[in-house]
């Protein structure tokens, strides 16, 4: 197996584990608050990861381009982290948690769309049983 697919698996892992840990966080708070006091957790966990692994020498190949598509995806995250944070608060997790994993189906379009990505047809299939999941765990 590659390794990014091993990347991919231990991200799916934690990932569940967030949400989990994270509704339990929220008892007594809003999810506002919750979710600030996790971005700061997570912001000083990044810069340290970062000052560890990433080179000086990286630093300086820095373009605007960079700054403008990845400042653009930190907005997009934070949107996103504020509404799951309030679904969270309100929801079970098993639904918003698969109603978040619901953007692989956006981002499968937008990866058409944008980056000449191709649909295959187990790219389709997949993304059919996605939604089809999404139905079924999200209505009562």
């Amino acid at each position: 197996m590659e390794r990014w697919v091993w990347y991919a698996v231990v991200s799916m892992v934690f990932a569940g584990f967030t949400s989990v840990i994270a509704k339990q966080g929220l008892a007594g708070i809003s999810g506002e608050l919750g979710l600030t006091v996790r971005t700061v957790f997570v912001a000083v966990f990044v810069m340290g990861f970062a000052a560890v692994a990433v080179s000086r020498t990286e630093w300086g190949s820095l373009q605007t381009g960079n700054y403008v598509w990845l400042g653009l995806s930190g907005v997009t995250t934070a949107v996103s982290w504020v509404f799951y944070y309030k679904a969270l608060k309100e929801g079970q997790v098993s639904t918003v948690a698969l109603i978040d994993k619901g953007s692989f189906i956006v981002a499968v379009v937008l990866a058409w769309l944008i980056l000449g990505e191709r649909i295959t047809l187990r790219i389709g299939v997949g993304s059919g049983l996605i939604l089809a999941g999404l139905v079924v765990v999200s209505r009562k």
